[in-house]
């Protein structure tokens, strides 16, 4: 495991938004919704009981009942899931790496099935910074490219093309990843 430095902590610091308290422009959540905007940053772990499952052509990438939500001010939660649960299997090693000021840097993988291939749909960290190692080598997938599920639920992917946040009916935003809100 990595420590940030010091160009990670003056990112780290300069975030207005931390999950303190709700800016104007965030709705209000009804009962049984969370509010991204009540979401902490730095971002908060939370183990995850329901039943999590991947999808692609029709077949199980991933299912487990051990997921770990990371929630962070602004986003809709992103689902990690232990690799005991996940067909490693159908995932090929991509060369792409980015990097989260929180977490560290991540490591992405293609979804390979029956000849067909879908680039980039899941990332991890392998050796995330401190706070965050109850996640190293959990997988996180992006529902952009794939079928995620949040019990019986089919998940809505966060805005834009970076984030892996998963829009469900219980969090209300609005979400950062759209144009203009690099900076929430």
């Amino acid at each position: 495991m990595d420590d940030p430095d010091d160009q990670t902590m003056r990112a780290r610091a300069k975030w207005h938004h931390t999950g303190r308290q709700r800016p104007e422009f965030a709705l209000a959540p009804r009962p049984g919704q969370e509010s991204v905007w009540d979401y902490p940053r730095p971002p908060r772990m939370a183990a995850d009981v329901r039943v999590v499952r991947v999808v692609a052509f029709g077949v199980s990438i991933a299912a487990t009942h051990r997921a770990v939500r990371v929630l962070e001010t602004g986003s809709p939660p992103t689902f990690y899931l232990p690799p005991e649960d996940v067909r490693t299997d159908l995932l090929a090693p991509e060369p792409m790496t980015t990097y989260c000021e929180w977490k560290g840097h991540a490591a992405y993988f293609s979804v390979c099935v029956g000849g067909r291939r879908i680039a980039q749909a899941a990332w991890r960290y392998s050796r995330p910074y401190s706070g965050y190692e109850s996640i190293a080598g959990y997988f996180a997938f992006y529902p952009q490219k794939l079928a995620c599920y949040v019990g019986e639920e089919r998940v809505q992917p966060q805005p834009g093309s970076y984030y892996g946040g998963w829009v469900t009916r219980e969090v209300i935003g609005p979400f950062k990843g759209q144009p203009g809100t690099e900076e929430w």
